[in-house]
């Protein structure tokens, strides 16, 4: 994963030392050749290109630190770590989005089978798909991309303008 540099985040501003919630309005997605600056050429791959990495070899599948995960394109605030479970499949998977408004399904039939893909809303990043195979009582996995995704720790969340779910974290 590249730097700062590598990546296009939304976030909300410090206004009176606290952090209002993340505003995607005014988000414009950037062209291809912008994002392909911004972002990781794997990044860029499985995000705009509908693209899958590798199993058992990306950031996120065995995670276990508490914490949001984001749309890498737009910022969009999508899971969280209270909803990830271990699939065994060697991609993060959660039972439901933190913001379902923020996740968009298409039916996708590439490779010869029919499945349900999962987009993000603004971003339109490609960023896994979607499976009846969860763990009860929901029964859906959201198997998900960790190159399109990035991953905010509970204890940055105010400071990266993802404050308002900080309140998730303190509950437990």
């Amino acid at each position: 994963m590249k730097s700062k540099h590598a990546m296009l985040f939304v976030v909300g501003m410090i206004l009176g030392g606290q952090a209002m919630a993340w505003n995607g309005s005014g988000y414009r997605k950037p062209d291809a050749n912008e994002l392909k600056k911004r972002l990781g050429s794997e990044q860029y791959h499985v995000t705009q290109e509908n693209g899958t990495e590798s199993a058992f070899r990306n950031a996120y599948w065995d995670n276990k630190k508490e914490g949001v995960y984001v749309d890498v394109v737009s910022g969009e605030p999508l899971f969280s770590s209270l909803d990830k479970f271990d699939s065994g499949t060697g991609w993060p998977s959660f039972t439901k989005p933190l913001e379902p408004a923020h996740v968009a399904l298409h039916e996708d039939r590439s490779h010869l089978m029919t499945r349900i893909e999962v987009r993000s809303k603004l971003g339109d990043s490609h960023l896994g798909h979607l499976f009846d195979d969860g763990p009860a009582p929901i029964g859906k996995r959201y198997c998900m991309n960790s190159a399109s995704l990035r991953f905010i720790p509970k204890e940055d969340l105010e400071k990266e303008g993802y404050g308002e779910y900080r309140r998730l974290f303190d509950k437990k």
